[in-house]
């Protein structure tokens, strides 16, 4: 299974989702592509937000090495799923989308934890790193969702 996270500036949350989805995928000995995007061009080719490198590495995850880049419309055949953190970049996203088939790929990262729900992963850029905490266990128990509902696919 492919998967990709987008959110604005492929900073905090998108890189957070990569790095727990990763390593979700190697405790169960899964394989697949997982990356993730953004929608500002300002930010691509900077690494994450140095708060979401410090709330990663402290859950034994090490994204200090990725690099934001553009959501783009080719992702749509690039990956299995596409999950947004807000409905902001939801719509963004769907506003790419080129066909039926795209637009079944993407969904709100939160519907996997309670789905219809539509609910945002917060944006913990003007925060803390309590915020970033808060947004790392949100998306982990989602990308514990997936792992589990991709066993049954």
């Amino acid at each position: 299974m492919n998967v990709l996270f987008v959110c604005q500036g492929n900073t905090c949350r998108s890189p957070l989702a990569e790095g727990i989805l990763k390593k979700l995928f190697t405790e169960v000995n899964r394989s697949g592509l997982i990356s993730s995007a953004g929608f500002e061009s300002n930010n691509v080719g900077k690494q994450a937000d140095p708060r979401a490198i410090i709330t990663a590495a402290r859950n034994g995850i090490d994204i200090s090495k990725q690099k934001a880049r553009l959501f783009s419309p080719q992702d749509f055949g690039n990956y299995d799923k596409i999950f947004a953190m807000d409905s902001v970049i939801l719509q963004k996203i769907v506003a790419t989308a080129e066909s039926d088939k795209d637009l079944l790929k993407t969904d709100l990262l939160l519907n996997l934890i309670d789905p219809g729900s539509n609910g945002d992963v917060p944006d913990p850029y003007d925060g803390n790193l309590s915020n970033y905490e808060t947004v790392f266990e949100m998306i982990d128990n989602a990308c514990r969702i997936l792992i589990q509902q991709s066993d049954y696919e």
